[in-house]
């Protein structure tokens, strides 16, 4: 990772911890409400969103990190941004569109991970939880595109394993750019 990237280890580390925190909350209270849940996923996309635009717009002086990674990341950040604010404005939207907009949002962030990790000059074990991640976010996303009606309470709890596996590779990652 870029020096500019290594001094913002702790505001991965904090993605991490909303995503455990996120995590625990949707695996041991998966009979919360609609109206719950689309706050809490708001609140970790909004939390997703502004750390990746804060290290993709640090990151565009930077010769080391790749011209598309930076597009990307910016892009989907902005979009995790936007769909964490519709989503708090519009908390009573449909189940299964919810259920579509997150396996959408994963669906991209998976994809900007693993370019990230193709495109990027990091060490090997960035560049390995970066795939690890990227390619769990796509295979939860597709899940959820899949059966996004009947998903109910599964929906909640994969969303809820997906967050608990990648908060501490997340935090794994941020010691790892730390040292």
């Amino acid at each position: 990772m870029s020096q500019i990237s290594k001094d913002l280890w702790g505001v991965l580390a904090l993605r991490g911890i909303v995503a455990i925190l996120f995590g625990l909350a949707a695996v041991f209270w998966p009979a919360m409400t609609l109206v719950t849940l689309v706050y809490l996923v708001s609140a970790f996309l909004l939390a997703s969103g502004v750390v990746g635009l804060v290290v993709g717009l640090i990151n565009i002086g930077n010769g080391k990190v790749s011209f598309l990674s930076r597009v990307l990341s910016i892009l989907i950040s902005v979009a995790e941004i936007g769909v964490g604010v519709y989503l708090i404005r519009h908390a009573s939207i449909a189940f299964a569109a919810f259920v579509l907009i997150v396996g959408l949002v994963l669906i991209a962030r998976g994809i900007v991970d693993i370019f990230s990790a193709i495109f990027e000059e990091d060490a090997a074990t960035s560049k390995t939880i970066l795939v690890i991640t990227g390619v769990l976010s796509v295979i939860v996303g597709v899940i959820l595109l899949m059966q996004p009606v009947s998903a109910g309470v599964a929906f909640v709890w994969v969303l809820g394993l997906y967050a608990l596996i990648t908060g501490p590779m997340l935090l794994a990652l941020a010691y790892d750019i730390k040292k």
